[in-house]
């Protein structure tokens, strides 16, 4: 990658719940880290259930009690067009990234990867949909951990070295 920022996409199914609180947790992790300026940052859904809808209410609940606005977000489809314009994309559970894997161009498979996948010693691989289950507050911590350890794997990037001193003592 050269000096372009580094352009992350996260995915769920509808895009109301877990890939903008993903968007939104890993937001919050750059801007505390006053890297904001390095990242683009989106998420989208693999359906088009709620296209241009705010994410779900419960979800904007759980982020406000960690300070993070998720208000300014709309639901959109992933598109083609995405696979090649991200450099990572971050699906929410394995359903989703084998919807991913059906859509997206064979010579950018590699950019595919899940969330979870980004979070130690941890047994589950897919977020748990807080739409049918509920545990948002659950979701958001589970996602700022990711989030969390995403940000320190960029540590060495070239574009974020400088700018990463000492970010394992500031992270959450």
């Amino acid at each position: 990658m050269s000096s372009e920022k580094i352009k992350i996409l996260f995915v769920c199914m509808g895009n109301i719940c877990r890939s903008p609180t993903a968007e939104g947790a890993f937001r919050s992790q750059v801007i505390k880290q006053n890297v904001e300026y390095l990242f683009e940052i989106d998420s989208a859904g693999t359906h088009a259930y709620h296209i241009g809808e705010q994410p779900d209410s419960r979800s904007q609940q759980s982020a406000l009690k960690y300070r993070v606005d998720l208000s300014n977000q709309r639901g959109r489809q992933v598109h083609e067009s995405d696979f090649y314009y991200y450099d990572y994309i971050f699906a929410m559970d394995e359903s989703n990234l084998a919807n991913l894997k059906d859509i997206c161009p064979k010579d950018q498979v590699y950019k595919l990867s899940l969330m979870l996948d980004n979070t130690p010693n941890n047994s589950n691989r897919s977020v748990p949909d807080p739409y049918f289950e509920g545990r948002f507050d659950d979701v958001f911590e589970m996602l700022t951990q990711a989030s969390a350890n995403i940000l320190l794997k960029f540590k060495g990037h070239d574009n974020l070295s400088d700018s990463f001193l000492n970010i394992s003592s500031k992270i959450l």
